[in-house]
């Protein structure tokens, strides 16, 4: 079956290289981890050596290098041609690299009961198609994939099914989705990297079943006009990192999710001139949300909550010159802000909307330097401990 789109000449010439095969970290929440394909870096919160903002170190275990103990690879080039092998069994030898990617996968065990593991070693466009893939599958990508553009659809998609893995991962294009998700249970991401023109990076649907235990590791994610990652219906989540850089919406919106452990939210230039936020909670979120540490340079706002959602907790934040509200808490309960800094930017804003409850027990303790704090309408116990010269009217 040959692709819906022609392959690109253009496409991954020698200056794109196959994605380095290293020794990575798995993080635990708080702990940050490099992107794919860069030098080990420090976010804000945590140091170099894994210890994370408010002294928890990381308890770091060595994850496979990527290519290590495939059942099924994929190998070649846009100019040699691809060749997919199970199990050292040629399935695929073609010009199609998306074909090589779907040989691959059909050949596993259609019995299995435990993953097995295709490596994608080659870099190319898969086209206008999308990967999909079943349950007990682990999927990686080794090199590069550059995608194209399916309606409605994920560049590589997992729904209604459980035990699958992405352990590493870097993707460019420009898809309606990089990765889409739905009514998926038992799910990790690993060290995902995403630099795409188009989109949205990951998608958890709303109007299709939810999702439970889902663990993501470490996402950069840049450049494309959507979120970055946006989730409906999780019950169970795990983030070590999202590190998100000039991205059009949310660096990470969680909607209807509960029972969530998030350990660094990372954004610079993220949600330009729109009411997103680097960190946005939404649409009855929680409860039980926890998140170590958000950072937030430039971009929209900092820190979000809306829409009816409850029961979380930020440790710390370090928010400055955000260009709308630093922090925004607009028709939430049960919501605790534990330390950290405000500096420049939009105002520190409590406020509601009449279609949904007045917000209610609200905790915030915070540095708040040249800009302004304001809690308008008065919400139900509010506490604030507030020190900095940021000017206050609060209730």
């Amino acid at each position: 079956m040959a692709p819906t789109s022609r392959r690109r000449p253009r496409l991954l010439a020698a200056g794109v290289l196959a994605l380095s095969v290293v020794v990575s970290l798995l993080t635990v929440p708080g702990a940050a981890a490099a992107p794919v394909g860069t030098a080990a870096t420090t976010v804000a919160g945590t140091t170099a050596g894994g210890t994370a903002a408010g002294g928890t170190t990381a308890v770091a275990a060595l994850a496979a290098a990527c290519g290590d103990g495939a059942d099924a690879l994929v190998t070649g080039s846009q100019s040699s041609g691809f060749t997919a092998t199970y199990r050292g069994r040629t399935v695929y030898q073609g010009q199609y690299y998306i074909n090589a990617i779907w040989a691959a996968l059909g050949a596993l065990d259609p019995n299995r009961t435990s993953q097995e593991k295709v490596s994608v070693m080659a870099s190319a466009w898969i086209g206008n198609n999308t990967i999909s893939l079943p349950s007990h599958t682990s999927f990686e990508v080794c090199g590069t994939l550059d995608t194209g553009y399916v309606a409605g659809r994920g560049a590589i998609q997992a729904v209604g099914v459980e035990d699958v893995s992405i352990p590493y991962l870097r993707i460019t294009g420009a898809p309606y989705f990089g990765l889409r998700f739905a009514d998926v249970h038992g799910l990790h991401l690993g060290q995902i990297d995403m630099r795409m023109t188009g989109g949205i990076g990951i998608r958890f649907e709303r109007d299709l079943p939810g999702s439970t235990n889902v663990r993501m590791d470490s996402v950069y994610a840049s450049g494309m006009p959507g979120h970055a990652i946006e989730t409906w219906h999780i019950n169970g989540l795990t983030i070590g990192t999202v590190t998100a850089r000039n991205v059009g919406e949310s660096g990470l919106l969680i909607q209807g999710t509960s029972n969530a452990t998030i350990g660094t939210v990372d954004g610079d230039n993220v949600a330009t001139g729109t009411g997103y936020a680097t960190f946005r909670m939404a649409n009855a979120n929680g409860p039980n949300i926890t998140v170590n540490h958000v950072r937030s340079r430039g971009g929209g706002r900092g820190v979000f909550c809306v829409s009816n959602s409850r029961g979380a907790r930020i440790n710390s934040v370090d928010l400055a010159n955000n260009g709308n509200n630093s922090i925004l808490i607009e028709n939430c309960s049960d919501i605790t802000i534990a330390g950290g800094t405000v500096n420049g930017g939009g105002e520190v804003r409590l406020a509601a909307r009449t279609e949904f409850p007045n917000n209610r027990n609200i905790h915030i303790t915070l540095r708040v330097d040249n800009t302004s704090v304001r809690e308008s309408p008065c919400g139900e116990n509010t506490t604030w401990t507030l020190t900095g010269n940021g000017s206050r009217n609060i209730c």
